[in-house]
């Protein structure tokens, strides 16, 4: 009994240790993803709480990736390594990430250009951007986290392993192929979203001008401005319950397969 009792502490800290070397290499990704993630990873969340979900993160990832974790050394070149290699690979996914959040930053800037309310309220948050975008980010992030963003981002994390294998640094040049191709998507669903908004803006000008040169003593500017701007804001509320689903969509399918080239 005392000889039992006597190997228990041993058993306990090779145990211990081996949770610790999983945690260490995990937290290391988790907290390159959690630096950019949409929602978490904002600059208005404040670093202890980004701290204690990187943390809870860890403790709910590690046990379902542990098996193929490789044994932490504590030599100064592999260690630099593993850091390194798990810091590369979670930013890649937390920049893939962020990018369906410049879409709608972006689709909310070319709506506001378009329907001249790019100065509306330019500066409210960190990023200043108009209202528009303001609108669509905040409300994409809230349904993306009630549609249950930490359980699908926890999925992600361990299908990450999958490939991004622990301490080994990515391909440069199928990173650098996959992160064009994500951009490229970026900006291609920036510009759907923004579509309604930047026909109105066409069909406007268009009404503008044949106005204006069926009746040049009409002062059209004057007439059209407030228009374009009830337009604007009518089309916002229309589209928005379609705008947002798209959106989602889009942000659901890069987390079920987030190497896909489209």
């Amino acid at each position: 009994m005392i000889e039992e009792l006597l190997i228990l502490p041993a058993q306990l800290q090779a145990e211990l240790a081996v949770m610790f070397e999983a945690g260490f290499a995990v937290f290391i990704r988790i907290g390159a993803i959690m630096a950019v993630v949409p929602a978490f990873g904002e600059q208005v969340v404040p670093i202890r709480v980004r701290l204690g979900l990187t943390l809870a993160f860890t403790a709910i990832t590690a046990p379902a990736v542990a098996p193929i974790l490789p044994a932490v050394s504590l030599a100064p070149t592999a260690l630099l390594t593993l850091v390194a290699a798990e810091a590369v690979a979670g930013l890649a996914l937390g920049v893939g990430l962020r990018l369906f959040t410049i879409a709608l930053q972006t689709a909310g800037t070319m709506a506001a250009q378009a329907t001249s309310l790019s100065q509306f309220f330019g500066g409210a948050g960190v990023d200043p951007q108009p209202a528009m975008s303001q609108i669509l980010v905040m409300a994409g992030l809230a349904l993306a986290v009630t549609a249950g963003l930490h359980v699908t981002l926890v999925e992600l994390i361990v299908l990450s392993y999958d490939f991004f294998p622990p301490a080994r640094f990515p391909d440069a040049a199928s990173l650098a192929t996959w992160g064009i191709s994500q951009s490229s998507r970026a900006f291609s669903l920036a510009f759907t979203l923004a579509m309604p908004f930047v026909i109105l803006s066409l069909l406007y000008y268009v009404a503008l001008g044949a106005i204006n040169k069926a009746m040049p003593q009409l002062m059209v500017a004057f007439v059209g401005a407030p228009a374009i701007t009830w337009g604007g804001l009518a089309v916002l509320l229309l589209t928005a319950p379609l705008i947002l689903p798209l959106w989602h969509d889009a942000f659901g399918l890069f987390l079920l397969d987030p190497i896909a080239v489209p």
